[in-house]
């Protein structure tokens, strides 16, 4: 089953006019927060549009492309590393509601407890970029002698960002494929003009928006093309 609902997600470039229901698109939404994600700290928001006259301004937005101009509604997808410490602060209460509930033991919940009150902060933190650079130069003189986690730069942070929301990305257009509906990940965006259209905060980035409805008979442009297995597998 799985399988089959990958095979049939493609990326659609034209949509018919078949409307699409906005619970089911609410629901793939859901599935997407269910993604795996780097420290569970989830730095994604989900913008679910449907109003038309924020479609017509996406649209522009996303340079007219063809997928854009036909899609009956689009999910865009935002990280927000800023949101670290509130989320930090999530996992450590439901963390201590698990320790007593009793699903986990009491050092299980205290070494939790010291990776979001100790670590995440040392790896989050920032001042102008001089914590970024005081971080890279202490694990590159420690991983002269051991093995380190070496991504610990600003800019290491926001790629860790971006790999979890296209994580999530991957669940919602899987599950719209599972219920029958066809999506597109457009790259080619004018990602400040989005950001304004949506009012989002100078920390937001955008990180996908994927158009969504029904594909239209030449809605898919050619057959799959993939390079061979053999030149991408590497079997140890």
């Amino acid at each position: 089953m799985i399988t089959e609902t990958i095979k049939k997600r493609r990326s659609v470039r034209k949509f018919s006019n078949k409307k699409i229901s906005d619970k089911v698109v609410k629901d793939c939404i859901l599935n997407a927060t269910l993604a795996p994600n780097s420290s569970n700290l989830q730095l994604w928001e989900f913008f679910h549009i449907t109003d038309s006259n924020v479609l017509d301004n996406l649209r522009k937005a996303c340079l007219s492309q063809n997928a854009a101009k036909t899609a009956k509604q689009m999910v865009v997808i935002v990280t927000r590393k800023d949101l670290w410490r509130s989320r930090s602060r999530s996992n450590i209460k439901f963390l201590f509601k698990q320790f007593k509930n009793g699903s986990i033991s009491k050092k299980s919940h205290e070494k939790a407890k010291t990776y979001y009150k100790k670590i995440v902060p040392v790896l989050y933190s920032e001042f102008f970029g001089l914590l970024s650079l005081f971080r890279f130069l202490i694990v590159q003189l420690i991983g002269f002698f051991r093995p380190i986690y070496r991504q610990v730069t600003f800019i290491d942070k926001r790629i860790i960002a971006h790999k979890s929301a296209a994580l999530a990305a991957q669940n919602f257009m899987l599950s719209m494929s599972y219920f029958g509906y066809d999506t597109c990940p457009m790259e080619g965006s004018d990602t400040l003009r989005v950001k304004k259209i949506l009012k989002l905060s100078t920390e937001s980035e955008i990180n996908m928006i994927i158009a969504c409805g029904i594909k239209s008979h030449d809605g898919v442009y050619s057959k799959r093309f993939r390079v061979p297995f053999k030149d991408v597998y590497n079997y140890i």
